[in-house]
């Protein structure tokens, strides 16, 4: 009798001890994901055998190949669309610039499309569960706060001083140090990032999730002295682009709550947004892209100057018969110069999206602009009861989702920050990727359901013991 007793809850104890170290892993934010941010903001480069190689790149170069296999196989559970699309687009880019850029491809493809598609693939495979998301926006919100001392110093000296200690070592190199004229009597800053536009949209990353994100994880204390900060560090950057995208975030932060008892406030915004768009359309002597570029700039030159861009960069796609302009639809013009009037004697597009357009084609940006908008789509149409523990998480998403969005129509994004981007796509695909999200909205991720017949297994063990799925398979 004695045996009968004590038995039964050995077992229980043996078959729940591995759901709870598995609990606490998914808790933690893997190392490959904290190397990633370091690799990110540490922007350390060396030049191997005539190679120009950074520490991102060779992280990337090391596990994008197995992880991103793993991930189309089904070992992370069902696909999403945005997975196929961003591949997709990968293989266009490489194709275009085989096309244009024959002698150069061997050599850009790969690097371009490591940042791109490793930084999307890293974060879809390793960022599985609410906790793990969780783990990561608190990251990014430390990682700000340990580089706004810096951006502080920097607004008033102009020297980045990690990039010179950086710069520094032997052996080793860094981003180049920009002298970009001061704006309302401050240096801009980029402390770690290539551009000061790419520190700043860092921040804009950063601060949804810092204030919607982490609502019930901090006190409404510290998330406003958090979200307060992140935007500091963003101003000093002095970027229209990113200043736009706090200042976007705010004003839909602010419109949630106000119509917080609204249940179509969404609809309401986009409604008013289209009407806005018309009434601009019809009254003004200017496109409403044209108003919108004049308000999103720190100066009228700045305004003109990009709609100057736009214009022409349509031209390079679909060509123009009256300037002279080739159409190039198809593949773009790859690593080409683009046609611009002859007084523009930079050949600089600050815009992401434009960008990908001439220099792929029309293909390239449709394949990587779909990404995004499916991404937001299927997070938009999460069916999230009131009190969800994902459901701030989702908001915090979509609202950066929409930022970044105009932000990538005003500058344009490479190396780290490139990566990054995408980082952030792939980190939300847990919650488009339904069948990954247990009843809690966190924890250990449910594997896809197998559509063939027969039983289904589970990577994991039972939640409740071997009755609740008795073709679990149990862990050795």
């Amino acid at each position: 009798m004695t045996a009968t007793l004590t038995n039964p809850p050995r077992r229980a104890t043996s078959q729940n001890a591995p759901d709870s170290q598995a609990r606490a892993t998914s808790d933690k934010l893997p190392f490959l994901v904290v190397l990633y941010l370091l690799c990110v903001i540490l922007p350390v480069s060396m030049n191997v055998g005539g190679v120009y190689l950074t520490t991102l790149r060779v992280l990337l170069l090391l596990v994008t190949l197995p992880m991103l296999v793993s991930l189309l196989i089904g070992r992370y559970g069902k696909t999403i669309p945005t997975d196929w699309l961003f591949l997709a687009h990968a293989v266009w880019l490489t194709l275009a610039l085989a096309v244009n850029n024959p002698d150069r491809v061997i050599q850009q493809a790969p690097s371009v499309g490591v940042e791109f598609l490793g930084g999307y693939v890293l974060a879809r495979t390793t960022i599985r569960t609410r906790t793990q998301f969780i783990a990561m926006c608190k990251w990014l919100v430390a990682l700000v706060l340990c580089l706004l001392p810096f951006a502080l110093l920097e607004t008033q000296t102009g020297d980045p001083l990690i990039l010179r200690a950086i710069r520094a070592l032997p052996g080793v190199t860094s981003v180049d140090i920009t002298r970009d004229d001061p704006r309302l009597g401050m240096a801009r800053v980029q402390t770690t990032f290539a551009h000061p536009i790419h520190f700043g949209l860092f921040c804009s990353i950063a601060f949804s999730l810092a204030f919607v994100g982490l609502h019930n994880v901090y006190g409404n204390t510290r998330r406003f002295i958090s979200a307060a900060l992140v935007a500091l560090a963003g101003f000093t950057a002095l970027s229209s682009g990113a200043l736009l995208a706090i200042a976007l975030q705010v004003a839909l932060i602010g419109w949630a709550f106000t119509f917080r008892k609204t249940e179509k406030r969404w609809w309401l915004l986009i409604g008013l947004f289209v009407l806005m768009w018309v009434a601009i359309d019809i009254v003004s002597n200017r496109g409403p892209f044209q108003v919108f570029m004049s308000y999103a700039t720190f100066s009228a030159h700045n305004a003109y100057w990009r709609s100057i861009i736009f214009e022409w960069g349509i031209m390079n796609i679909f060509g123009s018969v009256e300037n002279n302009v080739p159409a190039s639809p198809w593949f773009g013009i790859g690593l080409n110069d683009w046609a611009r009037p002859d007084y523009m004697f930079s050949g600089s597009m600050d815009n992401f999206w434009l960008v990908m357009g001439v220099r792929y084609g029309f293909p390239g940006f449709l394949l990587i602009a779909l990404g995004f908008v499916m991404q937001v789509k299927s997070l938009m149409q999460l069916k999230l009861p009131h009190g969800h523990p994902s459901l701030f998480i989702r908001r915090a998403c979509v609202f950066t989702f929409l930022g970044l969005s105009f932000t990538l129509a005003t500058v344009h994004v490479w190396g780290n920050v490139y990566s990054f981007v995408m980082f952030f796509v792939g980190a939300t695909g847990w919650m488009v990727q339904t069948s990954a999200m247990d009843d809690a909205g966190g924890g250990v991720p449910l594997p896809a359901t197998s559509e063939r017949k027969g039983a289904n297994y589970s990577r994991f063990a039972p939640r409740t013991g071997p009755a609740a799925r008795p073709y679990a398979r149990q862990p050795r």
